[in-house]
């Protein structure tokens, strides 16, 4: 009897699960085992029954590319320091405007407006700041601050193009830290703090010994989600410096795009987006390892 009322009570719940796993079938993990068979072959897209058996080769022909290595650095330098610069900015951002201070809700709005405008609109707006002769950039540091005395060709050099495409992330995306850490602030109870105070303890060590430790969730949150998201990038440098100059200002996912849609190097395309899944995937047991991790050890 038990059991037939269990299984009453089953029966309904994956009528209403089958349409949810159909979508994810169809849509997710068939594409993705399907672009996994594709990173094995030398892709024939008009003929796909006369594909080429390649095994690996895609792959170590990747993981020998200079082209892959200077892509994996640039998305490695990106992620580093847009991840550190919009955490330190953020919590800096988040615990003034967790102060009671005239016209908080506008200035909170107004750090937030940068993370709803259009990545397109944006990187775009950045190309034309840094560009090399008339570029908004080159006329303050020229002509108003005269700390240089030629217009410097930003998006020419390979290091100095990174410069504007790492700006814009971190223009566009210290706001929406903010709001995170604002919540992770807003969490801590007054009293523990005001208690420290009583007790001696400076700002400092308030910071240290009390905040910083009771925001050990929120700190651990958003350095995976920037992570990944860093690792992920694709619309900046796309847009702002396309590969140029010579291949060497790609990111790992425009490098994927550039095989797969430009040179129609399907299985090459599907063993970089492989190579990048292996990665993150890595990456993320390492991190949420971390975040399950008590806090007390």
């Amino acid at each position: 009897m038990q059991a037939t009322k269990s299984r009453n009570q089953i029966i309904p719940a994956i009528i209403f699960l089958l349409p949810g796993f159909a979508l994810f079938f169809v849509f997710f993990l068939g594409p993705l085992l399907y672009s996994l068979r594709i990173s094995f072959f030398n892709w024939n897209f008009a003929h796909p029954d006369r594909s080429v058996f390649v095994g690996l080769q895609n792959y170590i022909t990747q993981l020998k590319n200079p082209i892959f290595h200077r892509a994996v650095i640039n998305t490695a330098v990106y992620t580093a320091i847009t991840v550190v610069v919009k955490m330190v900015l953020g919590f800096l951002v988040a615990v003034l405007l967790n102060q009671k201070i005239k016209a908080r809700s506008f200035f909170r709005v107004t750090y937030y407006l940068p993370v709803i405008t259009s990545w397109v609109i944006v990187s775009l707006l950045f190309t034309y700041m840094f560009s090399g002769q008339d570029g908004l950039v080159n006329y303050f540091l020229k002509d108003v601050l005269h700390v240089i005395d030629k217009d410097i060709m930003w998006l020419a050099d390979p290091i100095l193009a990174l410069v504007p495409v790492i700006l814009v992330d971190i223009w566009k995306g210290v706001g929406w830290t903010v709001v995170i850490f604002l919540a992770g602030l807003q969490s801590i109870p007054v009293e523990l703090i005001e208690a420290a105070a009583v007790d001696g303890a400076n700002r400092w060590e308030r910071l240290v010994k009390i905040i910083l430790p009771m925001m050990r969730g929120t700190l651990v949150f958003l350095l995976v989600v920037l992570v990944l998201g860093g690792l992920n990038a694709y619309v900046p440098f796309q847009l702002i410096t396309h590969g140029n100059p010579m291949d060497e200002t790609h990111s790992i996912l425009t490098l994927m795009y550039r095989a797969t849609f430009q040179r129609l190097d399907f299985g090459s395309g599907a063993a970089i987006s492989y190579l990048l899944t292996l990665f993150v995937f890595l990456l993320s047991f390492v991190q949420l390892k971390l975040l399950r991790k008590p806090a007390g050890e």
